[in-house]
């Protein structure tokens, strides 16, 4: 067994800490054992080798202490450890690790069922299925979409993002390295545009994205691709992750919902990276007051334990016995993981998303006039997107000016994601304070003027 070696340096800082050049020492060990050993096909962005960590810090196996502002992919919504979800863990642990819903009851399976049906949107009875993915959500909503409706076509839009498995590989359509050599997917889908009100539906048009897009749903797809009546569910980010952390406007998700209520066609939220509280309220769906028949979540659910679920209309989810199910998913220690995370949520953490998602766009309000590289900021709570542009006026993404940013960032101790081809994505622990995130805001500040030096 290989050992990674403690250090003696604790997390007693809220704002990073660098001892040692990056990679030190014992991560470049350790990232050569995982080139010999792990899978090629997972995407790493910098040598980032993490050892422990506490609240919105983490801290590597050399010691450096970084602040996180990327939450394990929005997954850490009340940080790292929480000493609630901790106790909640270690509780149920000690109790019962593992007892498959599929077969038998759990008392705590059915309080988090209902705890979930209580809080996603409109006044019909939900009920809940639980697996442990977002991909395996998508996978269970697609299966539900085709049981409830008894019709087998999909659509989803263009920079979609539900999954890695088949089916949900089928609706995603944001790059194509992620389908190339995996042959046919499922049959049946069918892609649109999706309302970019920064760089319009095709390109152009921006203030028309979402009038667009709901037009070439109705005139391009339903006239000449695919007859309304045989769409199962249509599948939609209320603010696409892999994308571009891209927000959807109001008015096109309360047309999308009129749309498919219209032609009986099941309304389909993945809010697996964008739910949970991420956005300010507890689902991003609610911000355009509408109400999905299926709510995909995961990710923040639990905190960072493996846990997913769909929420649907109990009319819709008739499905019988046998008709879908999973060995973990409601593992009992990831469901007290999500109610200790939930009650969290519900105390203070959607509220400080809110505030600090309106503290961040403040902040950050002049920066199109400050960093000619600049080109968008938008998103909703501490789900934040910066696109960077080569030219203000043309709008030609960089992509590699992003990357550039997210290196810096790394070796100033700010770990941050890219989204889409050239955004940076702001997506911390929804505990994060006004001290961090300037501290942020700072660090990225400081990487743009260097790249902008550079370009």
């Amino acid at each position: 067994m290989i050992e990674v070696k403690e250090t003696a340096t604790k997390i007693d800082t809220k704002v990073p800490r660098l001892v040692t050049p990056l990679p030190g020492p014992e991560a470049r060990r350790l990232l050569k054992l995982d080139e010999r050993y792990v899978s090629p096909s997972y995407t790493r962005d910098y040598p980032l080798v993490v050892r422990t960590g506490r609240g919105a810090m983490v801290e590597d196996v050399d010691g450096n202490i970084f602040l996180d502002y990327a939450a394990g992919i929005a997954v850490c919504a009340t940080g790292h450890c929480h000493p609630e979800v901790v106790a909640a863990i270690q509780t149920q642990a000690a109790e019962l690790i593992h007892m498959s819903g599929t077969d038998f009851y759990y008392a705590r399976m059915a309080e988090l069922a209902e705890k979930l049906a209580s809080v996603a949107p409109g006044n019909e009875p939900k009920r809940v299925h639980f697996g442990n993915s977002g991909t395996e959500a998508v996978e269970a909503a697609i299966k539900l979409a085709k049981f409830h409706t008894k019709r087998d076509k999909l659509i989803a839009f263009n920079g979609s993002f539900h999954g890695r498995t088949l089916g949900a590989l089928s609706l995603t359509a944001s790059r194509a390295v992620q389908r190339k050599g995996f042959g046919t997917l499922i049959a049946g889908v069918f892609h649109m545009p999706y309302p970019d009100t920064y760089r319009g539906a095709y390109g152009i048009r921006p203030e028309h994205a979402a009038a667009d897009c709901l037009g070439f749903l109705e005139n391009e797809l339903f006239r000449r691709r695919v007859d309304p009546e045989e769409v199962a569910g249509i599948f939609v980010e209320p603010i696409q992750g892999e994308g571009g952390y891209l927000p959807a406007p109001v008015e096109f998700l309360q047309g999308l919902q009129k749309i498919c209520r219209k032609h009986g066609i099941l309304l389909v939220a993945d809010e697996v990276q964008c739910g949970m509280g991420r956005t300010g309220k507890f689902w991003a769906s609610q911000h355009a007051g509408i109400e999905p028949d299926i709510i995909c979540t995961a990710k923040g659910i639990a905190s960072g334990m493996p846990l997913s679920a769909i929420i649907a209309r109990a009319s819709v989810m008739t499905w019988p016995p046998g008709a879908h199910g999973s060995t973990f998913g409601g593992n009992p220690v990831c469901i007290a993981a999500s109610l200790a995370t939930i009650k969290l949520l519900e105390e203070k953490y959607i509220a400080n998303a809110a505030h600090m998602g309106d503290f961040i766009l403040k902040r950050t309000a002049n920066w199109r006039e400050k960093f000619r590289n600049v080109g968008d900021i938008r998103g909703r709570g501490l789900m934040l997107g910066i696109e960077f542009v080569r030219d203000q006026k043309t709008r030609e993404k960089a992509p590699d000016f992003r990357n550039t940013i997210v290196q810096l960032a790394f070796e100033k101790g700010l770990i941050v994601l890219p989204a889409g081809e050239n955004t940076l994505r702001l997506s911390p622990a929804l505990l994060i304070d006004e001290e961090q995130t300037e501290f942020a805001l700072r660090t990225v500040e400081d990487c743009i003027r260097e790249a902008e030096k550079k370009a």
